[in-house]
């Protein structure tokens, strides 16, 4: 059914929400504002569907029933086209993306593995300020970006920003002399995640990918198999002198913006992972302090008292 509109054209009673909202963002835009004249007569103050289907590259009945919700299955192409039509910007095209129930493109805005540069810097200082928890930040390739003072503890072979977590790992299984079904596993799952979070058409993936192949027989299969698996949490033990091996949980967030992820530690309160923890930030806290405080000074001469006894020459 369709209904008259008191701007002079008709507005479908569907309800899509994905209708609405291309409806919704075609009516806040102005002819001026993509570039076309008004006429003189125009009683349509936003923009006409065949103005938006015109600038998408697609037809005005296609268009038309995608408003109405007589399609549910545009392509991404054609919703990207339509993104572009209606001027939206990155954040307003994923939700029409997810009206439509499909994912955003990798490819679409930022490059692959990036975040603005405003955002990694309040990341970087969030976890400065995590006195309590381990933490540290890994890109789609796996490779460090921030590590807070608690996390080089706990993060594999302390890596400092820049290194990359799977060439580490499988460094770290070439040089063992033990234990060589837990590295192997190790790598494997290193590897998965990285395909899962990975751009394949990423340069720098591929680089990566064909480097470490040639150095490890088990990234070479475990990249043929094609598993792609992420890392979202569990329980890994970790070495904290002077306790030994202690098993710590784990949680893995991906930080808004695009490609990088925050992992931090943490244990249950009474737990032995929460007293290492606790351990390490005292130890953390006093070595600031230490430093802060500067080389310890020889008292000025004024304070000499009286009853000092001189120096030999």
């Amino acid at each position: 059914m369709m209904v008259a509109s008191t701007k002079g054209h008709t507005v479908s009673d569907s309800n899509s929400p994905l209708g609405q909202y291309l409806r919704a963002r075609r009516d806040v835009l102005r002819p001026e504002d993509v570039g076309l004249v008004a006429d003189p007569g125009r009683r349509v103050s936003g923009l006409r569907r065949q103005e938006v289907a015109t600038m998408a590259g697609i037809s005005p009945d296609y268009y038309l029933r995608l408003e109405q919700g007589r399609d549910h299955q545009p392509s991404p192409q054609v919703l990207l086209a339509l993104g572009r039509a209606l001027q939206l910007d990155g954040d307003a095209t994923a939700y029409l993306f997810r009206l439509a129930g499909q994912a955003v493109p990798q490819s679409r805005g930022r490059a692959p593995g990036s975040t603005s540069t405003e955002t990694m810097d309040n990341v970087t200082t969030l976890l400065n300020q995590w006195t309590n928890a381990p933490a540290y930040v890994l890109d789609r390739n796996q490779d460090v970006l921030a590590v807070n003072p608690l996390g080089r503890s706990f993060i594999p072979f302390g890596l400092p920003p820049g290194a990359n977590m799977l060439e580490a790992m499988v460094s770290g299984s070439l040089a063992a002399t033990e234990r060589h079904e837990y590295w192997d596993r190790v790598v494997r799952d290193t590897t998965a995640a990285l395909r899962y979070y990975g751009d394949p058409d990423d340069r720098r993936l591929q680089l990566l990918v064909a480097s470490l192949s040639q150095r490890s027989k088990v990234v070479r299969d475990a990249w043929a198999s094609h598993e792609a698996k992420p890392k979202r949490g569990g329980v890994a033990p970790a070495s904290i002198a002077p306790f030994g091996y202690i098993n710590f949980r784990w949680q893995t967030l991906e930080v808004p913006g695009g490609g990088q992820y925050l992992t931090f530690f943490f244990g249950d309160p009474g737990s032995p992972a929460a007293a290492a923890i606790e351990y390490l930030s005292a130890k953390l806290r006093l070595t600031d302090e230490l430093s802060k405080a500067g080389p310890e000074l020889p008292p000025p001469l004024g304070s000499i008292t009286e009853t000092d006894e001189p120096q030999p020459q």
